[in-house]
C-alpha cells in the first residue's frame, strides 16, 4: 500500500487518466473527488462488496428457468 500526504486541493494521479482530489476534511473525515474515464467503475468498498455477494448469490442460486421458455420466440 502507497500512503500519501495531501492537502486541500492536491491531486493524486492514477496512470494517466484518472486523478483522485482531497476536497475537504473534517477531523477524522475526507471528502475525495475522483475523476477517471466513463469506462472505470468507482465504487466505495462496501457498495463494491455488496455487488459482489449478490452476484454470488445470483451465481448459485437455482432459479427454475422453464417457465420462462414461452417468452422467448424460437
Amino acid at each position: 500500500m502507497l500512503i500519501l500526504s495531501r492537502k486541500i486541493n492536491e491531486k493524486i494521479m492514477i496512470g494517466e487518466d484518472i486523478s483522485v482530489t482531497i476536497i475537504e476534511i473534517h477531523g477524522d473525515q475526507v471528502k475525495v473527488g475522483i475523476e477517471a474515464p466513463k469506462s472505470v467503475k468507482v465504487f466505495r468498498q462496501e457498495v463494491f462488496e455488496a455487488i459482489q455477494n449478490e452476484n454470488r448469490a445470483a451465481a448459485v442460486s437455482n432459479t427454475n428457468l422453464e417457465g420462462l421458455s414461452g417468452i422467448i420466440p424460437e
